[in-house]
């Protein structure tokens, strides 16, 4: 008879809470461990089978696995329950094991449906992993269905009510009995208790089927004995890729041989291409294949890139507009005051030779610095040659100067490094609008005076 709550275990050490499950091997019950004021999982062997032939060795192997699975916790595993004791409580064994707190997949699948495939696949992948240590122990699961799944809120799965030796079915239990869960299990662990990875491979395959379409997998016995068939999950959900429609059907495989034969190759089949970096973009070459009749084969010749031509500014134009202001201030001057504007563009000249080759010294010395002393050093020379012009010649030789200064710099190699052709222009503009405007000045002065 079932324990009831409240009732003692170890002489008071474990409480029972109440029964969280009952099945023809066991009976799992919710319980408190006093010491550690810890909710806990209690699994016992049901009463039942002790009237079995075979319920000795249930019992030993029923122990056995209990002492792996407490050495599989030594070294705790985040997606496998954690076993915290062992002990026989009158003519009872029990197996102690870690409470979890969540849904089962059975009951999130009840309450939400198919669950999303990025959702659940990462789950199954962390049970698929436990799964390989429990196989690396030597043991095999062989109840990895949905409700022995819990799903944590923080998204973790834990496996959890390990089926401690169900290849050995007790005859006292009928075949409808212990066929609860067989939408899960291969028929041959159920027809002679096949205790090989395959069977966990199937199992999880048949819980992915489940979770990603809500609704259970046609039972294996069904297809080995009625020839009855599996549909594919994608047409049930035509959303579901491709790849994990293979996967699924691969690992539910009637035959255990057609089957991966291992949980970390069904795995493999599960884990999506890596994400490879888009390539970079290389230069287009054109390439001229040309052909003899004589030569069998084509001869390849690589051709230089062909890259689109920016649009060309015509800084030549410019130039010549801008320069041509200066000229149209100039004559406006000279038109009215020969004289004077002639001996202002003497100096005027003289002025912008000492400044050029003032400008040129400077670049030469500081042309170690970089393009940038340059630069500054240009146009300190043409601020000089301005002030020496402005004081010496007035408003043409102004003009004079600057113009010759700007063309210099246009054609001279050391400056023209160092300013780039939009610098020239802004340059060119500004005084040949002063030139222009000078002269038209000059020219209003002089005509009114006269």
């Amino acid at each position: 008879m079932p324990w009831t709550a409240g009732q003692r275990l170890q002489g008071g050490k474990y409480v029972i809470d109440k029964v969280l499950g009952q099945g023809g091997f066991g009976i799992t019950y919710k319980a408190l461990h006093i010491e550690l004021n810890q909710t806990i999982v209690i699994k016992t062997p049901n009463e039942y089978l002790s009237h079995d032939p075979e319920y000795d060795k249930y019992i030993e192997r029923f122990i056995a696995e209990g002492r792996i699975l407490a050495r599989l916790s030594k070294d705790s595993h985040p997606h496998i329950v954690g076993v915290i004791d062992l002990f026989r409580e009158g003519a009872t064994h029990c197996l102690v094991m870690d409470f979890v707190e969540g849904e089962n997949l059975f009951e999130a699948v009840r309450r939400r449906g198919a669950l999303p495939e990025a959702e659940i696949l990462p789950c199954i992948c962390q049970i698929g992993e436990a799964l390989i240590v429990v196989h690396q122990a030597g043991l095999v699961h062989r109840d990895a269905h949905p409700g022995n799944i819990m799903l944590r809120s923080n998204g973790r799965a834990v496996l959890i009510d390990f089926g401690i030796a169900k290849e050995l079915v007790p005859k006292t239990l009928s075949s409808k009995g212990i066929a609860g869960n067989e939408g899960f299990a291969p028929y041959e662990q159920m027809s002679r208790g096949s205790r090989e990875p395959t069977v966990d491979v199937y199992c999880l395959a048949a819980t992915l089927y489940f979770a990603v379409t809500g609704q259970r997998p046609t039972t294996s016995l069904a297809r080995k004995l009625d020839n009855a068939s599996l549909k594919p999950p994608k047409l049930i959900d035509p959303r579901i890729s491709h790849q994990l429609n293979q996967a699924i059907l691969k690992g539910m495989a009637l035959e255990a041989k057609d089957r991966p034969q291992s949980m970390q190759a069904w795995l493999a089949m599960l884990e999506a291409p890596k994400a490879t970096p888009p390539p970079q973009i290389k230069p287009v070459y054109r390439i001229e294949v040309v052909r003899s009749e004589t030569k069998p084969n084509s001869e390849v010749i690589p051709v230089k890139p062909v890259t689109q031509s920016p649009r060309i500014i015509p800084w030549g134009g410019l130039v010549g507009l801008l320069l041509s202001y200066l000229l149209i201030g100039y004559l406006f001057a000279a038109y009215n005051a020969p004289y004077i504007f002639w001996a202002g563009a003497w100096a005027g000249a003289w002025a912008w030779a000492v400044a050029w080759a003032v400008a040129g010294a400077v670049a030469g010395a500081v042309a170690g610095a970089g393009a940038g002393a340059v630069a500054w050093a240009g146009a300190v020379a043409w601020a000089v040659a301005w002030a020496v012009a402005w004081a010496v010649a007035g408003a043409g030789a102004v003009a004079w100067a600057v113009a010759w200064a700007v063309a210099g710099a246009v054609a001279g190699d050391e400056l023209q490094k160092s300013f780039s052709k939009v610098n020239t222009f802004l340059i060119l503009a500004s005084t040949s609008s002063l030139g222009l405007g000078l002269g038209w000045l000059g020219h209003r002065i002089f005509n009114t005076g006269s």
